[in-house]
């Protein structure tokens, strides 16, 4: 009996007594838990002998029967004293792990829902975990819970799917679709089996990442590290680990930590829903007289002003900004056409620019690879609801807008169905959907909304006129003087000639909010916002960033009814979802009993009961829609993953 193996049962013993100590004052079993006790009474569809494989250390928290378990903590260091038949047992172990011989035999265990329940060889999984060895050889039995609706039983379905093509027990991931999505992350088809090679490399790489991992997680400690690198891998190839140290991952992975912490439901996300205006000293009016000039920012356009009308809108909202704050700021614009925003991201800043407004939602992915690289820029991008740390988001609440229409389409269509094209399903629109229909209902409660949409095959226009209807929502005016044609413009009403009557025109008003936006960083109203936070600006009516346009053909009584409704929107008299709705199955969605929460409306993915027609699926997009759905979709998150180039 060596001195060092029994020095080693000393450390192990008051690792235990420690555990065992800390187990009790928070009242929870100081033991090991009992596999055989877990599933008494459990329905099993059954076993599957895996043979000899190495298992993580980390993943052994049970015995599979109670005979031995008061000998271990619940960390699996032992308690009994160490002249016990026990101790005397395990030191010899010791001494065999400490000589060239080793411990070799591998250990007998099962594993349920990815953990490991000891049959045979308790003493020798207590010795290697007391040096940290990161796995122990074992002969694994699985036993397979039936399959249910379960959202666990449903995630270890996954992983037993996975582990298939794997043969990993080192990812662990909490989310469904999780793995799947590291295996296209990965550059692997759904179905790819790897090779031996490739294990080698994930887990040479992956070791790697969790140490700069290990640096973050005590601000997340409920963030495994395979849901970290799934994040991480949203802005970096896996090959690049290869190239780095442990000390660069972290200088990727700190910047980007919230991100992922927020993910996981351990995060908040500011949302602002009106401009915040910090009261200024004296002495800091001075000083911003004096220092105004000093802002410098920049616009990044991925499309030509002179062809895409969303882009021109921003651009107004640019010069918008060169008329009434020219002497403050010095404005440069940077083109992407080629999409390489990254790079562009690189020349505003190199040309001064502190200030960057990103102006479409596919712009995201390199503002927050930019933002890793510059944390001192201030970036900001046009998208509903998909803010990051470092990475603000910035949209207006149309639904305010479209409640308004809905009420005048409602009046204008004298009990006919009354139409509605929506563009794509993504963050925001079936809210703003829904928001037309209560609206409509609100005056007359029997209307119907019938839906078609541009992302998917068809006339959307031109199937609602067949169907009878005169009076329909459009895709939004996104400027005061579009050229458009009028069939693209607001709500209108349909002549007895055939020819468009404009009724109600939304308006954005970009430039307003860029300004107040700039008046925030001033203040310094920005700064008030941690940079710890992921924030979204979401401003509606109240804020002048968005409005409407009534137009001559409405009747005075009911054109004052809108004007009365933009007044009470304006002022936040009124809030549009404070009412009951159920949805299109007749399920109550809301009681009217207190207003939706921010996060409550932009995440709307249900259709309220008097719209005829569907959230279009995936598989039905046009694809030059499926990009924009799968950065913004309501269904995003369940959408089956692109696959990557190869990274192993």
């Amino acid at each position: 009996m060596s001195s060092e193996a029994v020095e080693q049962y000393a450390v192990a013993l008051k690792a235990g007594q420690r555990y065992y100590k800390n187990a009790v004052t928070r009242g929870v079993s100081p033991y090991p838990p009992v596999l055989d006790e877990l599933t008494q009474g459990v329905s099993l569809a059954g076993q599957a002998d895996l043979g000899v494989i190495n298992i993580p250390t980390e993943l052994i928290v049970g015995t599979k029967t109670a005979g031995r378990v008061f000998a271990l903590a619940g960390n699996f260091m032992p308690l009994l004293p160490q002249n016990s038949e026990f101790g005397a047992k395990w030191v010899a172990l010791c001494d065999a792990h400490l000589s060239e011989e080793g411990i070799r035999d591998p250990i007998r265990c099962y594993e349920y829902f990815g953990l490991f329940y000891v049959q045979e060889g308790n003493k020798r999984a207590s010795v290697l975990m007391s040096y940290d060895a990161p796995g122990i050889p074992a002969q694994v039995t699985r036993l397979i819970p039936r399959y249910s609706d379960d959202e666990q039983v449903r995630l270890y379905y996954e992983f037993m799917a996975f582990y298939a093509l794997s043969r990993l027990y080192s990812v662990r991931f909490r989310r469904l679709g999780d793995y799947a999505r590291l295996q296209a992350a990965l550059g692997f088809a759904p179905d790819y089996v790897w090779t031996e090679e490739e294990r080698r490399r994930f887990a040479s790489g992956f070791a790697l990442f969790k140490t700069a991992f290990a640096k973050c997680s005590p601000r997340a400690p409920e963030v495994t590290p395979a849901e970290a690198l799934l994040g991480w891998l949203d802005l970096y190839p896996f090959s690049t680990l290869r190239e780095l140290t442990a000390a660069q991952i972290y200088q990727q992975l700190d910047p980007i930590w919230t991100d992922i912490a927020a993910k996981h439901g351990s995060a908040a996300i500011h949302v602002s829903t009106e401009p915040e205006v910090k009261e200024q000293s004296v002495l800091s009016k001075l000083l911003h007289v004096a220092h105004a000039d000093r802002m410098d920012l920049a616009f990044l356009y991925g499309f030509d002003p002179e062809t895409s009308p969303w882009t021109r809108a921003h651009d107004e909202g640019r010069l918008y900004l060169e008329q009434t704050m020219g002497e403050q700021l010095h404005i440069q614009v940077q083109h992407a056409y080629n999409h390489d925003y990254l790079n562009a991201i690189e020349r505003a800043s190199e040309n001064g620019a502190k200030l960057i407004f990103a102006t479409t939602p596919s712009m995201i992915a390199d503002c927050r690879k930019a933002a890793t690289l510059h944390p001192e820029l201030k970036i900001l991008c046009c998208a509903v609801s998909k803010p990051y740390t470092g990475v603000r988001t910035y949209h207006t609440r149309n639904y305010e807008l479209k409640f308004i229409a809905g009420v005048m389409a409602g009046i204008m269509a004298r009990g006919t169905p009354i139409g509605y094209v929506a563009n794509y399903p993504i963050f925001g629109v079936p809210a703003e959907i829904n928001a037309f229909a209560l609206g409509a209902r609100s005056v007359d409660p029997d209307a119907r909304v019938l839906l078609r949409w541009t992302c998917t095959a068809g006339d959307p226009v031109g199937e609602l006129l067949e169907a009878g209807v005169r009076v329909m929502s459009n895709r939004d005016m996104i400027r005061p003087d579009s050229s458009r044609s009028v069939l693209e413009l607001g709500t209108y009403m349909v002549g007895d000639d055939g020819a468009p009557i404009p009724l109600v025109t939304p308006i954005r008003h970009w430039g307003k909010l860029y300004e107040q936006i700039i008046h925030s960083v001033f203040s310094g109203a920005w700064a008030d916002i941690e940079r710890s936070k992921s924030a979204h600006y979401w401003w509606g009516m109240d804020s002048g960033v968005i409005d409407l346009s009534f137009g001559s053909a409405l009747p005075a009584g009911v054109r004052n009814l809108g004007s009365l409704l933009r007044r009470d929107f304006t002022y936040g008299s009124v809030s549009t979802f404070r009412t009951e709705m159920r949805d299109q199955e007749g399920v109550l969605r809301h009681d009217g009993s207190e207003t939706l929460t921010p996060e409550q409306i932009i995440r709307m993915d249900w259709l309220c009961e008097n719209v005829d027609g569907e959230i279009p699926p995936f598989e039905k997009l046009l694809p030059m829609s499926r990009d924009t759905v799968r950065l913004l979709g309501v269904y995003k998150d369940s959408l089956p993953p692109e696959k990557e180039a190869p990274q192993l």
